[in-house]
């Protein structure tokens, strides 16, 4: 993960996209975005880049755990199936981001307003010799998404996520479809319901 997370600021981020929607304290949608990062205001994109971390920067085990994809979810219909194709297209795709939104708002609980933000990264991951040295050509590219579901503070103002994901999982450097990291703020009173929301409760 640290090969990661390391490379979440301004200077190195090689994030390509930013897409979510804003749920008010009813649940009923008030609009949604879909923007290439790198647009973004510097000050804008710094504020993001916190709000993206706070996922894969939470300790393992305890706020970000690792989930099985297990055969019966990942038939076709199923959220593993909606999560690769967000992947695939980096959530270019309004349509499949708006099923997304839909499922979450659906089932998510909260009696606050909150957003939904994704975020979409590629990254090439560099080869490296037996002997650890780094060499300059890409060994694999690996595409992955952030979700976190955050409070809302004031007019379309994310704070802190209090849930989200990492999918998928990276895994001796490479990426693993079959699981997904998933962070929970409060361990000791997660949103189980984003685990049925994913598939894998």
């Amino acid at each position: 993960m640290l090969e990661l997370t390391r490379r979440m600021t301004l200077s190195r981020t090689s994030f390509t996209r930013i897409a979510g929607c804003y749920v008010d304290r009813d649940g009923d949608f008030e609009g949604s975005f879909n923007t290439n990062f790198l647009k973004l205001s510097a000050p804008e994109r710094t504020k993001k880049l916190k709000l993206a971390k706070e996922i894969p920067f939470s300790p393992t085990n305890v706020n970000l755990k690792k989930y099985e994809f297990r055969e019966g979810a990942r038939k076709p219909g199923s959220m593993w199936q909606l999560l690769m194709a967000m992947n695939e297209c980096g959530l270019k795709n309004d349509a499949l981001m708006d099923t997304f939104y839909d499922v979450v708002m659906e089932n998510y609980k909260t009696n606050s307003a909150y957003a939904i933000l994704v975020f979409h990264d590629r990254y090439d991951i560099p080869a490296k010799t037996s002997d650890r040295e780094r060499l300059w050509e890409s060994e694999e590219v690996f595409e992955y998404m952030i979700c976190a579901v955050c409070p809302m503070a004031g007019e379309y103002e994310p704070t802190k996520p209090e849930c989200g994901f990492l999918f998928p999982v990276f895994t001796d450097r490479s990426g693993d479809l079959n699981h997904i990291a998933v962070f929970q703020a409060e361990a000791d009173r997660p949103h189980d319901e984003l685990l049925e929301i994913l598939g894998i409760g």
